[in-house]
C-alpha cells in the first residue's frame, strides 16, 4: 500500500469522493443535497491510498478552529472494505492534523454507516453535540477525538 498526501483537485480523491457521493444516495434520503452541499468542499490536507496503483480510499481534513481540525470524506472502496485500510488513513490523517498544530479532532457521520461509528469508537472517538451546521440534523452524529 501506498499512501499519498495530496489536495482534493487531486483527481483519485474526485474519483473516490464520487463513488462516496452514490454510495451515501441510500443513507442520506431527503437530507442527500443539504450533505452534498458541506462536503463538496476544498480540502488542503488529502490523503488518497492505493493498492497496486489502484486507488482505494481516501480522507481529508480542514481546520475547523485553532485547535480543532474537521476530518472529512474519509472513504473505502466497498470491494477493499474490512483490510484495516479506514485505520490507516484515520490514523495517517490525525498525525497530519497533529503536525500541522491541531491538539482535537471532530467529524461528523451518519448513524446508518454502523461500521465507520464502530471504527471512530474504537480510535478513542466520543458522541458530542451535533456542531456547526449539523445541528438538529437527525441523520447526523458527531464525534471527537483529543490527541
Amino acid at each position: 500500500m501506498n499512501l499519498v498526501k495530496t489536495n482534493s483537485d487531486n483527481l483519485d480523491f474526485k474519483k473516490l469522493s464520487a463513488l462516496f457521493d452514490e454510495y451515501l444516495v441510500d443513507i442520506d434520503g431527503d437530507e442527500r443535497e443539504f450533505f452534498a452541499f458541506y462536503n463538496n468542499v476544498v480540502l488542503e490536507n488529502v490523503l488518497v491510498i492505493y493498492e497496486n496503483e489502484q486507488a482505494v480510499g481516501c480522507g481529508g481534513f480542514k481546520k475547523y478552529d485553532d485547535t480543532t481540525a474537521e476530518i472529512k470524506r474519509m472513504f473505502v472502496h466497498p470491494n477493499h472494505r474490512n483490510k484495516g485500510i479506514a485505520r490507516i488513513i484515520l490514523t495517517e490523517l490525525e498525525n497530519w492534523a497533529t503536525e500541522k498544530g491541531f491538539t482535537s479532532y471532530i467529524l461528523e457521520t451518519s448513524p446508518k454507516l454502523t461500521s465507520a461509528v464502530s471504527l471512530y469508537q474504537k480510535t478513542g472517538y466520543h458522541l458530542i453535540p451535533n456542531y456547526g451546521q449539523y445541528v438538529g440534523v437527525e441523520n447526523s452524529i458527531c464525534m471527537k477525538k483529543d490527541s
